[in-house]
């Protein structure tokens, strides 16, 4: 690590510096939402289970007042709704058909936990995306100080022009490595969100 750091531009040096850290929050989203995918996997799972082994619709609300994740917070809300139906409620929030009023909140419902699920992967893309620039100019600024400490120098010989180069281009091949996890952590968590809101989306049908 301190020969990684020890490039003559401080300009490299602090690029260098930028990618690791980016590096790290990428590990870090994805070691966490990884983990958080495996729990809430194994709590709807279990949820559905025992909600669908309810004998009626009352012990199948109470099993979603006890539930946890997010089919039972679904579930959760299409109950509420339910119980604010068999009131008498003018309001405009509960106009329209029974049907429409349920379907419209497990929608929202649904919506509010893709939300939730969402974070972190805007970062991901972004690191994504610009990680290779980073490096890219950390590599052109570090080009141009070699360039120029040779010219001051007047020697152009392989020994002293491959070294300052070199280092230079330490930093074009960090910030490839530093997008690649970032690009597949997000498209790997993408399609995880689209089929848990597949199956959200199957539950509240």
């Amino acid at each position: 690590m301190n020969t990684l750091f020890s490039v003559n531009s401080p300009i490299v040096a602090g690029t260098l510096a930028l990618l690791v850290l980016l590096s790290v929050v990428t590990w870090s989203i994805a070691l966490l939402k990884l983990w958080r995918e495996t729990q809430d996997r194994k709590l709807n799972q279990l949820f559905q289970k025992h909600f669908w082994a309810a004998s009626s619709w009352n012990e199948a609300g109470e099993r979603a007042q006890h539930g946890a994740g997010d089919i039972a917070s679904l579930a959760l809300a299409g109950f509420a709704e339910l119980k604010a139906l068999g009131t008498d409620r003018q309001d405009l929030m509960h106009s329209g058909a029974p049907q429409e009023l349920l379907e419209r909140q497990l929608r929202q419902q649904v919506e509010n936990i893709k939300r939730h699920h969402e974070r972190g992967l805007a970062e991901l893309a972004t690191i994504g995306s610009t990680a290779p620039f980073v490096g890219l100019f950390g590599t052109v600024w570090g080009i141009m100080h070699a360039l120029q400490n040779i010219g001051q120098s007047g020697s152009a010989s392989l020994d002293v022009v491959a070294g300052p180069i070199g280092e230079a281009l330490i930093a074009t091949a960090i910030g490839i490595a530093t997008a690649l996890p970032a690009v597949l952590a997000y498209n790997f968590f993408l399609r995880k969100l689209r089929l848990r809101v597949s199956e959200l989306d199957n539950f509240a049908a």
